[in-house]
């Protein structure tokens, strides 16, 4: 399985651009010091191949695991080179908790038009966005929301037990959903200095305010630090990214002084093993 996703350039003062690498040694990490672009697991295998016009950059993380087995093998996920940000994200983060290996091909915002136009993306995808993933079998996923859930079902985890589990993480994610939206269309607008400043203030704040609410009275919520107590779902991990991509959860939550349990939830999903070893690297 293969995903496609934009990667930010790095400071070329600081570490050398991933156009310039190609690590094909397989070594413990840690043996070696990477750039800090490059991300690794300890004991992870990793591949990199330069970005070329026909090919941009290309990584695979993680070995293969039971989670592969079960996914059909090894996904290719096609996003853009945000780093950490952006819907790519939450789908890599699910594979990433879950233990599976993946395949990561980033686009850079110079390669993205031709892509678009008539590269891979316009090939695979009829609506030419991004993230969209490539089964081994060749079936090709879109929508990252459907397919996390879609990937949760196959695991056989990250999507509840009970129906009133499972509604209450669709329910959370819908409302994520919303939120998601009028926060894209307020940061990349035209007049994003103004727009993105009311939208910290209006409808951030009411949908910070919601899902604290309804987290801190669910009784499902209230069993512990997830949506539906002690298990994560795939809601955790779209509302995490989320609070994440609205640098929330960064500089000391500073930007969730005000919303203990959304705190709680943070804490937790970064808690997790393998997203833990993912971030210290």
């Amino acid at each position: 399985m293969q995903i496609y996703d934009f990667c930010p350039t790095s400071p070329p003062d600081v570490f050398p651009s991933p156009r310039e690498l190609r690590w094909t040694s397989i070594r413990p990490v840690d043996s070696i010091l990477l750039p800090q672009h490059i991300v690794f697991f300890r004991d992870l295998i990793i591949s990199t191949h330069v970005s070329t016009k026909e090919m941009p950059q290309t990584s695979t993380y993680g070995t293969e695991s039971a989670a592969n087995n079960a996914l059909g093998g090894i996904p290719t996920i096609h996003y853009f080179d945000f780093q950490s940000r952006g819907r790519g994200q939450v789908v890599r983060l699910l594979l990433i908790d879950a233990g599976a290996a993946f395949r990561d091909i980033r686009y850079t915002f110079e390669e993205w038009p031709e892509q678009k136009q008539n590269g891979k993306i316009a090939e695979i995808n009829p609506t030419r966005t991004v993230p969209v993933v490539e089964m081994p079998d060749g079936r090709i996923l879109t929508q990252s929301y459907a397919i996390i859930r879609h990937w949760s079902r196959i695991l056989g985890a990250y999507d509840g037990k009970t129906e009133d589990e499972k509604y209450w993480a669709d329910a959370i994610c819908d409302i994520v959903v919303d939120w998601r939206t009028l926060f894209i269309s307020a940061f990349f607008s035209n007049n994003q200095k103004e727009d993105y400043s009311k939208h910290q203030q209006g409808d951030r704040k009411k949908y910070l305010n919601a899902i604290e609410t309804h987290l801190n009275d669910s009784e499902l919520s209230k069993k512990g630090p997830f949506i539906i107590g002690n298990e994560i779902t795939y809601a955790d991990i779209a509302l995490y990214q989320l609070l994440h991509d609205e640098s929330l959860v960064q500089d000391g939550r500073k930007g969730l002084k005000e919303y203990p349990r959304l705190v709680q939830l943070v804490d937790a999903v970064e808690s997790r093993p393998n997203i833990k070893k993912f971030f210290e690297q």
